[in-house]
């Protein structure tokens, strides 16, 4: 006997107001649970899949994402073209990307309220099935879809897919799979009224036996689905199990028998199957996703198939317990069988009792097949080395779980079920606004993540780039170091940590860091450079010039090692192939503010202030905080005799880096230039102070106090440090044997 889905009497009319409001519920839900998620930073993966994503700038290159680079959009054309909407109405503002993702997610909460919906109030019948008796009330199949559909809409194990940005290929497969079975769902109805079937009480009449979609009503909803289908398989790769699930769906709910799906309707089956052909094509660009995805990348299949074990069970009991929530599991498999001995007999039993489901229980077998096929394509024997746990595959398959239990409280409650499900709906909700919390700031998440995980070397390392700021590299440091013990041959994580330390002016040791980088990885262009840059400090040019040279040679369109050449090329006085070098690293990435200080620099070098000041200015515009280039603005007015704006510039400098004592020596001379002693002899002392070895600041403090009535004594002294740090410095030697002749 063939089962089949039936539209219950009355059913647009009866439950069109109950629909509306169960619609209203869920959307109010879910702003409720994420009106404070619009504020989220950009995270992670967000950086390269939308900060530094040139392709989402333009409509011409929006169905172009970035190739081979292991980014989120790689691949994925309609993820990368929703992203390129949102910059064209906003550019990088963070809240409209944000807005979206949950719009995504709403609809897709709604979709599925109506397939659970549609599928409840329909007549389910069959020899086989569990519930082949049992019919739902269109009220009660509402309610209990709203219950199912604001669950899984607020449950925290979402957080991840939402706030997540660039997770929105999770967010637009998820629509698209729901869509997709929606639509066909929506077809079979059409179809079903169109063939004058009518549901009766004693059971369901057979249907018409004619195949395909035919009227052109008919037709619109199947087409639909198709549709759906292949901008699902734009979206992301997990969409591959979706023609399967419609033909299993129609099988448990609809025909009954797999040769009446396929007599039925192979047409649309064909056109469904037709859309692995484009996932197929976009697969094969991606080169392995950049080689983060694949077989011969580092990790066995079966080290990662043994992950999977903990991975799945582990997603369960977070569906049932969503605590402790973790934003990166980091990249760790399992070797041995028996570590996840539990866990894999938990999996084999669930398994196993679906396969036994979709023989003797379709329904139940169903909402199994639908768990395990949308994780299946990341949670095998695939291995996926960048991350080998992920919370936001669990987007879709939730569902499955949420049905359970909705469907478990009702057969156990009965309509006294319904408060204990908006009970559990409000706890989700609130925990839900809890965890956007930890998703305001790239350094909470990240400290959030390593707390949880202190094992994760990864959030370790992006914890430690958060921290990256002149008052807190202390903690960078640290955090940097606790990486490397955890993974020595992290190599970005020896380059950022020479960064640190070379800023923090530990030269030597920033290099040896840089030199292991290299050892580890001869074809990191950041190594190269930054050892560039390191070495030249050293003042080792010829190979500070090389190691320059080899990071272009590596990565040609590289803005920073042009930066870093242009840098070492002035050190090395040859100016004019330094200020060649700076407008290309400035023509490469305009917003680039150190490049444009440092070009500003060039130009000053070779008389062009002018010029110089114009670049000053951008560096400022672009980064008001830089205060390298406030002080270098400062000195090029102060050349053409702006002295008033140097002042002011000096002064900032000051303010944004109140150890900054060139800037205070610089601004002590504008001061004394202008007749303000009192006030320049200050900066100066506070520059002694910062510098004590620095033999011209002292030179300057001298020359100020020598200017006072009462400041011959400490003037003295300051000209013996000069002496003492430059024994031949001739001019400070006459000044002090005038002191010591005249007394003045």
């Amino acid at each position: 006997m063939n089962m089949s889905m039936v539209p219950a009497k009355n059913y647009s009319r009866g439950s069109s107001r109950a629909t509306g409001l169960a619609c209203v519920g869920i959307m109010l839900a879910a702003l409720a649970a994420y009106h404070n998620s619009f504020s989220g930073a950009f995270i992670f993966d967000d950086i390269p899949g939308i900060v530094d994503n040139t392709t989402i700038r333009h409509f011409g290159t929006a169905l172009s994402p970035i190739h081979n680079t292991g980014s989120s959009v790689d691949g994925r054309p309609v993820v990368n073209f929703s992203l390129a909407m949102n910059y064209a109405v906003g550019g990088l503002r963070v809240w409209g990307y944000h807005a979206v993702n949950l719009a995504i997610h709403i609809m897709a909460g709604l979709t599925l309220f109506g397939i659970v919906r549609r599928t409840l109030a329909s007549r389910l019948a069959t020899q086989r099935s569990e519930i082949s008796n049992l019919r739902f009330e269109i009220s009660e199949a509402t309610s209990l879809a709203f219950a199912v559909a604001v669950i899984w809409t607020v449950h925290p194990l979402q957080t991840e897919a939402v706030d997540f940005v660039v997770e929105r290929n999770e967010l637009l497969m998820g629509l698209f799979y729901l869509l997709t079975l929606y639509c066909f769902i929506r077809g079979v109805e059409k179809r079903s009224q169109e063939s004058g079937i009518r549901s009766q009480e004693s059971g369901i009449r057979s249907q018409e036996k004619r195949s395909g979609f035919r009227p052109l009503a008919s037709n619109l909803w199947p087409l639909a689905s198709v549709c759906s289908c292949l901008l699902g398989m734009a979206s992301k790769e997990v969409m591959a199990s979706a023609p399967l699930i419609v033909l299993l769906y129609d099988r448990t709910f609809v025909a009954g028998t797999f040769r009446e799906v396929w007599r039925q309707r192979w047409r649309l089956y064909l056109g469904l199957g037709s859309t692995w052909v484009l996932l197929a094509y976009l697969m094969m660009g991606t080169n392995q996703r950049g080689g983060a995805c694949g077989f011969g990348l580092g990790v066995a299949w079966w080290e990662y198939a043994l992950k999977q074990c903990q991975a799945i069970v582990h997603y369960l009991w977070l569906s049932f317990w969503p605590h402790p929530l973790i934003f990166d599991y980091g990249t760790d498999v399992v070797k041995h069988f028996v570590a996840v001995l539990p866990q894999a007999l938990i999996l084999i039993l669930l398994v196993a009792g679906t396969l036994v489901g979709l023989w003797r229980w379709p329904i139940v077998g169903f909402i199994g097949a639908w768990f395990f096929a949308i994780l299946a394509p990341s949670s095998s024997v695939v291995p996926i080395t960048l991350q080998t746990m992920a919370e936001h595959r669990m987007y879709l398959p939730l569902a499955a779980v949420v049905v359970l239990i909705v469907w478990g409280l009702h057969r156990l409650l009965g309509r006294r079920s319904f408060p204990v499900l908006l009970a559990l709906a409000a706890v989700s909700g609130w925990l839900t606004h809890q965890r956007n919390e930890t998703y305001r700031t790239e350094e909470r998440i990240w400290r959030d993540t390593a707390a949880r995980r202190p094992g994760n070397a990864r959030a370790h390392y992006n914890l430690g780039t958060t921290l990256m700021e002149p008052n807190r590299s202390k903690e960078a440091i640290a955090e940097y170091e606790t990486a490397l013990q955890l993974k020595p041959d992290y190599v970005e994580a020896h380059i950022n940590l020479g960064s640190l330390l070379f800023a923090e002016g530990h030269t030597a040791e920033a290099i040896a860091h840089y030199e292991e980088a290299l050892r580890l990885s001869p074809d990191s262009p950041d190594a190269h450079s930054d050892l560039g840059n390191a070495l030249n400090v050293e003042g080792r040019t010829a190979e500070a010039i090389a190691q320059c040279e080899e990071a272009l040679r590596l990565k040609p369109d590289f803005a920073e090692a042009h930066n870093n050449l242009g840098i070492v090329l002035s050190a090395a006085g040859r100016t004019a192939e330094a200020i060649a070098q700076d407008e290309e690293a400035v023509r490469l990435e305009p917003d680039y503010a150190e490049a444009h200080n440092n070009y500003g620099s060039d130009l000053s070098a070779a008389g062009r202030t002018a010029e110089a000041i114009v670049q000053y200015e951008e560096a400022v515009r672009l980064k008001p905080g830089l205060a390298e280039a406030h002080n270098n603005l400062g000195g090029a007015l102060g050349t053409e005799g702006h002295t008033a704006e140097a002042i002011a510039q000096y002064d900032e400098a000051v303010r944004l880096k109140p150890d900054y004592a060139e800037a205070r020596n610089n601004l002590g001379n504008a001061l004394s230039a202008e007749g303000r002693t009192a006030e320049a002899i200050t900066q100066y002392e506070e520059a002694v102070r910062l510098e004590p070895d620095v033999a011209p600041i002292h030179f300057n403090l001298a020359l100020a106090l020598l200017k006072t009535p009462a400041g011959t004594n400490e003037a003295a002294t300051q000209l013996e440090a000069v002496l003492r740090l430059q024994p031949d410095n001739d001019q400070a030697r006459r000044i002090l044997a005038h002191i010591a002749t005249t007394g003045q």
